[in-house]
């Protein structure tokens, strides 16, 4: 068996990537820096931290409905498939669906977190020998080819975390799109989508009482000046997190706490006192809405089930037809 093969980009390519977003967002009369950001190595694990806290359900919902159901969700795995993951900041969730799949034999995990990754791909292969295990450095919002060697099997694709809720609605028909070309014609797509509930709950999941999450948001200004030479100042900023229901998505912000320049990649930036970074949207589905979301994407819903407070729900749908995006 192989060991894990690592595909990195040119560091010099991601980083540009980085610089690009950042310069770009920060010129905006409304600030916005993409949330892929958050996810360097400490971002990882400060994530890992919040789905810990009490407050935060999405995590342990969507664990529970895949233990609950992972029996059945892997019936529908063809024989000698591999699990395509989008985004695995931990392989945990995965692990559930590689116990429950023996007929699975590949698993490409893609990220990109390149060190946690590759620490993570190692540890599953220790876990899984008969299992290859292809890992990618990759930004899978963007378009890229799976590896030669797991290109001929059918292909399984796992969304988990709803991280599907951080992309605008059009952005999410595009992934839809673009998962649909990546795991190829009758691929299995299997994915985690938080539901619309009490804005009190949401609300608190994403301001925990231990400030892990506010942790999370200000790593992001920490990981800029780590990065890309800029000079944020955390403690100018704090975390702002609400459910917009209008929008039906939670927010998250970082407010700058009183009038100050930053200065980033030769620019110099000023804020106003109460002016914002928007970090991230989290979107919040109902079961019909979002099948109606993928049946636009030109996938077709097959089944779907939820943990046993119906707050999170894991579908399953299938690209039959020629996907012609």
């Amino acid at each position: 068996m192989a060991v894990p093969v690592l595909k990195i980009a040119p560091k010099t390519e991601a980083e540009s990537a980085f610089a690009h977003d950042v310069r770009e967002g920060l010129s905006l009369q409304r600030k916005h820096i993409p949330p892929k950001y958050f996810y360097d190595d400490e971002g990882c694990k400060l994530f890992e931290q919040i789905t810990e806290q009490p407050e935060y359900y999405p995590t342990r919902c969507e664990m529970q409905a895949l233990q609950t159901h992972a029996t059945e969700i892997a019936a529908l795995f063809p024989q000698d498939a591999s699990l395509v993951e989008f985004g695995t900041c931990t392989t945990t969730k995965a692990r559930i669906l590689l116990n429950a799949a023996p007929q699975l034999s590949a698993y490409v995990p893609i990220d990109i977190a390149a060190d946690q990754l590759r620490s993570e791909a190692l540890a599953v292969r220790e876990d899984f020998p008969n299992l290859e295990v292809v890992p990618v450095v990759a930004d899978f919002a963007q378009d890229f080819e799976l590896p030669e060697a797991v290109r001929s099997k059918p292909c399984v694709g796992f969304f988990p975390g709803s991280t599907i809720g951080n992309f605008e609605r059009h952005d999410a028909t595009a992934f839809l799109q673009r998962a649909a070309k990546l795991l190829g014609r009758n691929s299995l797509l299997i994915i985690g989508v938080d539901l619309v509930k009490d804005s009190k709950i949401l609300n608190a999941a994403y301001n925990d009482a231990a400030g892990v999450t506010e942790a999370f948001n200000l790593n992001l200004l920490k990981r800029i000046d780590r990065e890309l030479g800029a000079d944020f100042n955390p403690t100018c900023f704090e975390h702002h997190a609400f459910f917009n229901r209008e929008k039906g998505r939670v927010e998250m912000h970082l407010a700058a706490v009183k009038r100050h320049k930053v200065h980033v990649l030769g620019e110099t930036i000023d804020f106003r006192a109460g002016e914002t970074i928007h970090t991230e949207n989290s979107y919040k589905y109902s079961i019909e809405g979002f099948s109606a979301l993928a049946r636009g994407a030109g996938w077709t819903p097959v089944k779907y089930w939820t943990d046993s407070t119906g707050y999170f729900s894991i579908h399953a749908l299938r690209m039959i037809a020629k996907n012609n995006h």
